[in-house]
């Protein structure tokens, strides 16, 4: 199995977690293509903007994600992590 088809289980792996844990807006994986980091891309929009979440910090840590700074907006929380 290739490392891209690797890394792109574990971000749809994370992005499931979290829509499952957590109160989303959206979430999204992004290829590396369509991401502005040019990798595969978890891009989430969590309700609430008190910060990230333990639960998303865990399952980003346990998919190896690194999460990227993004503002949060308003009531919602931007959330980007990438392989």
């Amino acid at each position: 199995m290739s490392c891209t088809v690797e890394e792109r289980k574990r971000v749809r792996r994370a992005a499931r977690a979290i829509r499952d844990e957590v109160a989303t807006e959206s979430v999204d994986v992004l290829a590396p293509s369509a991401s502005q980091y040019g990798e595969w891309t978890l891009d989430a929009v969590l309700r609430g903007s008190e910060g990230v979440p333990p639960e998303v910090l865990r399952e980003l840590a346990l998919a190896g994600l690194t999460l990227r700074p993004t503002p949060s907006r308003a009531e919602f929380q931007h959330v980007a992590a990438t392989v």
